[in-house]
């Protein structure tokens, strides 16, 4: 499945086991002798909700969330029914959705809309993606102060203005005049694996278009150069109304198509709608 061609391989943990999911992602993966995709999904029980997610990276790493993943673990689950959808799902501000589920991730539940089509098919998934954490330690990001908002980096040579925030992953982004021009294979892992992240982070480079619209290009932790990133979305939305350059309702355009974000000042939550597509099923021989 993918959201916005940030592609998953996901696995019904309801009928089958992973007995080494971290391996497994590694091998499945590798977009010449595996499958190929940025990484490895797992959907199973869940004690506290109606489902589990548990995100591997493509080098193996578990990862905190996926704003993508999500919502095609939400496409995937009432699809194929394994689970009852719950009541209205509201954002602040917006048409509701008529039915939601509860999803467990290694930060918590997070809360999803769905919105189905005609065939009764999901087309779109709405995740309140929580509060923004901005407090460095909790980020974590080794760095001086309550928020580190345009705060100055080093980094491949360069000296960047850096603002980093979490949701429920770390995310570190920075503001250009073009996307298309900035050296994302050279500065993304740089960035990634500086020494200021002890867990590392994801990286994302802005282009702010107008008050409600922004172009982005994102280096994935442990992925590398992906076509989106759902809370990395979610986090240049909020980094960009902190420096007063973004609305809190507005439209990321991605490489691989187009996010809507709300940072409700209502509950200080992130909501993020977006598309959710399953690709083909198939059978790997060896779990």
């Amino acid at each position: 499945m993918h959201g916005l061609g940030n592609d998953y391989i996901y696995v019904n943990c309801f009928e089958e086991k992973v007995k080494n999911p971290s391996r497994l992602a590694r091998i499945l993966s590798d977009r010449h002798y595996g499958i190929g995709s940025d990484g490895l999904i797992l959907i199973g029980p869940s004690q506290v909700g109606d489902v589990r997610m548990r995100i591997f990276n493509a080098d193996g790493s578990e990862a905190e969330m996926c704003g993508n993943g999500i919502r095609c673990v939400a496409k995937y689950v009432y699809d194929h029914k394994l689970a009852e959808s719950g009541i209205m799902f509201t954002v602040p501000g917006q048409s509701p959705c008529s039915t939601s589920l509860n999803i467990e991730t290694a930060m918590g539940i997070s809360h999803v809309g769905l919105i189905v089509g005609e065939n009764n098919r999901v087309e779109k998934v709405c995740v309140n993606m929580g509060q923004p954490i901005l407090t460095p330690q909790n980020i974590p990001v080794n760095m001086l102060g309550a928020k580190v908002v345009s705060k100055p980096i080093e980094v491949a040579q360069q000296k960047l203005a850096m603002t980093a925030v979490s949701m429920g992953n770390p995310h570190a982004v920075f503001f250009c005049d073009n996307v298309a021009s900035v050296k994302l294979e050279e500065i993304g892992p740089a960035v990634e694996n500086h020494t200021i992240f002890p867990n590392r982070t994801n990286v994302h480079f802005v282009q702010v278009l107008n008050r409600n619209e922004f172009k982005m290009r994102t280096w994935e932790r442990g992925s590398g150069i992906t076509l989106a990133c759902g809370s990395g979305a979610c986090a240049c939305c909020v980094a960009a109304v902190l420096q007063d350059r973004c609305e809190r309702i507005c439209t990321a355009h991605l490489p691989g198509g187009d996010i809507e974000l709300n940072w409700s000042e209502e509950n200080n939550c992130v909501y993020m709608t977006g598309p959710a597509t399953e690709i083909f099923e198939g059978v790997w021989p060896e779990l």
